[in-house]
């Protein structure tokens, strides 16, 4: 792809390095914000630059905030009790969406994956694990996506928190055997919730 001018060649560079941003979407995306007032493109780089540099992780469950204390976490109207433990912000988001959950939640920020190079300590299970030694929690939801990696970082928790005196359930597998979570609708992930099973009962299925 020829460019006539370096400074479009890398702003297109730049877009296409995003995520299902080929080089052609990143160009047609380019020159559709050069078509746009000065101030919408000013607007969207000022977002992105304040997200970048501002954003926070909530220093108890590791989601996304503004504040260090993530506002799921700081409502008084939830249940701190219970734990959801999700895979990255999508689940959270996705389970939010279905006002089917009153608890907290905690996020690994991935999944257990030897192939990928990632282990038990590149994951925020550590806290989780200082979390149930509190005895604040009286149980947790593994709510990860059912894949090997998903049931393998399931099933290390689980190992991890043996002994203590909490319940550990498992989402109804509503959701098919290797999706993830923030592609299912919205009423598959609520009842997937509410419907949830002893994690023991995984255990015996596999």
């Amino acid at each position: 792809m020829e460019f006539s001018s370096k400074l479009l060649e890398r702003a297109v560079n730049e877009m296409s390095q995003l995520p299902g941003i080929g080089k052609r979407t990143a160009l047609r995306l380019v020159l559709h914000m050069l078509k746009q007032p000065k101030e919408q493109t000013s607007a969207l780089t000022t977002a992105l630059l304040n997200m970048r540099n501002d954003l926070k992780f909530c220093k108890s469950c590791h989601n996304i905030s503004d504040m260090d204390l993530c506002e799921i976490c700081s409502n008084p109207n939830r249940d701190e009790n219970t734990i959801c433990v999700v895979e990255d912000i999508r689940d959270v988001m996705a389970i939010e969406s279905t006002s089917s959950f009153k608890g907290l939640y905690h996020v690994l920020g991935g999944k257990i994956s030897p192939m990928d190079g990632v282990g038990p300590h590149e994951l925020n299970i550590t806290s989780l694990i200082e979390k149930v030694k509190d005895g604040k929690i009286k149980e947790l939801i593994f709510a990860l996506s059912s894949t090997m990696e998903g049931d393998t970082t399931n099933f290390y928790i689980y190992k991890q928190i043996q002994g203590f005196n909490i319940i550990t359930s498992t989402i109804a597998r509503g959701i098919s055997v290797g999706d993830e979570l923030e592609y299912a609708d919205e009423i598959t992930l609520g009842r997937s919730i509410l419907n949830r099973v002893p994690f023991e009962n995984s255990l015996k299925n596999n």
